[in-house]
């Protein structure tokens, strides 16, 4: 039997149900890849200086009014719970200077970057787009004037894209691995602030790819803030323990200052980075 005229069948990509469709996901993989490349051109974004750290870690103000208010809670109660918990601000308080120094090497980052014009853009901070570093990281870049770029991802808790990211560089993504390779495809340094699973995830993927070839070997990642690292993570073990050589452990820079890393950024990026990549040309 012939179809009823007049009724107009949908287009395959207008159909919601066919596009959330297992069949469509290689359709919603190619789009996460498309829409960021064709934005950031528009952009004039030809590359990127990545900022990674703990979603959790506060701005000072917030983590003094916190610690606070705990204080005053205990003062009431005195209940090993109330006292536990300003434990937990006076350490959230500590805490929250790698959020302010994250919040000035981007500003530095961004006002030097600025210089090179915007016919492209260079060295545009990018973050995960959420809270804590990712926040401080776009609201550094914005206290400069300049646009940064927020990576933000779809998960059942995670919070709305900070306000500081420069909203036509907003991107959101259901799929990890393209998040992650829109964090390595223009990155020229990654700065790798105190945070949990999610950074080590991130960093682990970079230091991989370089290893392996797979990034530039001159690829700034540079480690901030020993005094947290170093009580996580024993470098020289893995080179003692022959699972990294010595040529993979120098892939590493380290920096506790925001004066210290911002010169270490400059001199890596004016050494090995000033020309555009061929494929942004």
């Amino acid at each position: 039997m012939s179809p009823k005229h007049g009724i107009k069948v949908k287009l395959a990509y207008q159909d919601p149900k066919f596009m959330d469709s297992v069949a469509a996901r290689p359709v919603r993989i190619i789009t996460e890849y498309l829409d960021p490349k064709y934005r950031l051109r528009e952009e004039g974004v030809a590359d990127t200086i990545v900022m990674f750290g703990s979603a959790r870690i506060l701005p000072k103000d917030r983590a003094v009014a916190r610690l606070k208010s705990a204080q005053k809670a205990a003062a009431r109660t005195k209940t090993p719970a109330a006292q536990s918990r300003v434990r937990m601000c006076r350490n959230a308080l500590a805490m929250a200077q790698y959020y302010e120094e994250a919040r000035e090497l981007s500003r530095r980052i961004t006002e030097w970057a600025m210089t090179f014009g915007d016919h492209p853009r260079r060295f545009v901070i990018c973050s995960g787009g959420g809270p804590g570093i990712m926040e401080a990281a776009n609201r550094g870049a914005a206290d400069a004037g300049g646009k940064s770029v927020g990576l933000s991802i779809e998960l059942p808790h995670e919070q709305a894209p900070n306000p500081y990211i420069s909203r036509e560089l907003s991107f959101n993504f259901h799929y990890f691995f393209m998040r992650k390779l829109w964090f390595a495809q223009i990155a020229k340094a990654l700065i790798v602030f105190p945070g949990g699973f999610g950074t080590m995830d991130e960093l682990w993927e970079m230091l991989t790819l370089m290893q392996t070839g797979k990034l530039p070997e001159h690829n700034l990642v540079l480690i901030y803030g020993r005094k947290y690292w170093d009580q996580v993570l024993n470098w020289k073990a893995m080179v003692r323990g022959g699972t990294i050589s010595e040529r993979e452990f120098s892939l590493l820079r380290f920096s506790d200052t925001v004066d210290d890393a911002f010169l270490q950024v400059r001199t890596v990026l004016e050494q090995y980075h000033m020309k555009v990549d061929h494929d942004y040309s």
